[in-house]
Formats: C-alpha cells, sequence, structure tokens
C-alpha cells in the first residue's frame, strides 16, 4: 500500500467523521449537559464502536476479496456511488444539529458502553464501511496489513474527533447550536464527499 493511498484514506475519513451522525449527537449530548468529563469516556466507546464494526466489515470485505475480483469491483463502484449520495445529503441537511443535553448523571463506565453501543450496533455503521473501505484496498497487497493499519488510522481519528466535538461541545455551545455555522460546516463537508465520489468514479473509468 502506498503512502498515497493511506494519506486518501486518512483525508476522506476526517471528512467523514466530523459529519455529524447519531454517534457525534450522542457525544455532543451528554458534553452539553455534564461538561467536558465526558471527552474521555465517550471517545474510549466511539473507538471501541467503530473497531467492532469496522472489523466487522473488514472480514466482509476480505471474503469478497478473495471470491471475486468482479464483485470487488462492483462493491467499489458502489461505494463511491454511495459518497455522492452522503455528500448530497450533507450538503442539503441544513442548520440544525438535534442535540438536547443530558442531564442525566451516569458513570464514566456506562457512558463508554452507551457510546460503544450507538455506534457498533448502528446497521449504518457496517454499511458504511462496507461500501467505503474498498475504495483504499489494493487487490494485490497483503490484506491483513491493510487491515490493521486502515483500523488504527480510523481509530485514532475517530478517538480525536469524538474528544474534540465533547470538549467543543462543552466549552463552545453556542458554536454547536449556531445554525450558520452548521450550514457552512456541511455544505462545505457535503461538497468535499461529492467531490471524492466523482474522483473515486473517474479513477475506476480510466482503469
Amino acid at each position: 500500500m502506498s503512502f498515497e493511498n493511506w494519506a486518501a484514506f486518512a483525508a476522506a475519513s476526517t471528512i467523514l467523521l466530523v459529519i455529524p451522525g447519531p454517534t457525534i449527537l450522542l457525544v455532543v449530548s451528554y458534553a452539553l449537559g455534564q461538561g467536558w468529563r465526558t471527552a474521555l469516556p465517550m471517545a474510549v466507546g466511539v473507538a471501541l464502536g467503530d473497531f467492532t464494526a469496522m472489523t466487522l466489515s473488514m472480514l466482509g470485505i476480505g471474503a469478497l476479496l478473495a471470491a471475486s475480483a468482479t464483485v470487488f469491483t462492483v462493491l467499489k463502484v458502489i461505494g463511491a456511488g454511495y459518497l455522492i449520495y452522503l455528500g448530497i445529503k450533507l450538503f442539503r441537511a441544513g442548520g440544525a444539529l438535534k442535540a438536547e443535553p443530558r442531564t442525566d448523571e451516569v458513570s464514566a463506565a456506562r457512558m463508554t458502553a452507551h457510546a460503544w453501543l450507538v455506534t457498533a450496533l448502528n446497521p449504518k455503521s457496517i454499511t458504511f464501511f462496507v461500501a467505503f473501505l474498498p475504495q483504499f484496498l489494493d487487490r494485490h497487497s497483503d490484506f491483513w496489513t491493510q487491515m490493521l493499519i486502515f483500523e488504527a488510522t480510523f481509530l485514532a481519528l475517530a478517538f480525536s474527533n469524538a474528544f474534540g466535538y465533547a470538549l467543543i461541545a462543552s466549552r463552545a455551545r453556542a458554536v454547536v447550536r449556531n445554525p450558520k455555522a452548521i450550514r457552512i460546516f456541511n455544505r462545505t463537508g457535503g461538497t468535499l464527499l461529492v467531490c471524492a465520489g466523482i474522483a473515486t468514479m473517474a479513477v475506476r473509468s480510466s482503469n
């Protein structure tokens, strides 16, 4: 696997992670209600949840990779289309970030478990990984090495993203509740996702 391929994966993962989904809304809800102390347990739970979903997805992708080159190629094309769909959906999302403060007092362990469950058991997580990861896998490189590198990279980014969201929500609450800021954020991220999907399809067409 080339450095360029890894860098593209890291960049795309960063864009996708910052999009507020169910997991991030949960993180923000706890942070709004209980402050910065929620950052570490929530970030750990998110990373564990992503590890669970990503590992299951990678094992399934590995089986497809070994079974059929054609099926794997079709999956990559579908994945590129999925990125475009996510980008359009995000661009049209507007400026709402629906996260209500959670004021119920819970332990750090329970917060971690809650974040893990929401992240790992969300069917969209596995669907996302199955569609997203094949864009960066090299059929001619060792699958298990790529799996280790991609998972380590994604989990580090997921932890940092959740931790950052929690800190921002607890320290700068006006930012996460500012419709204009969220709208700009969504449209920028959506545009980048659409461009990534189109670029992936262009690369597939030229090969």
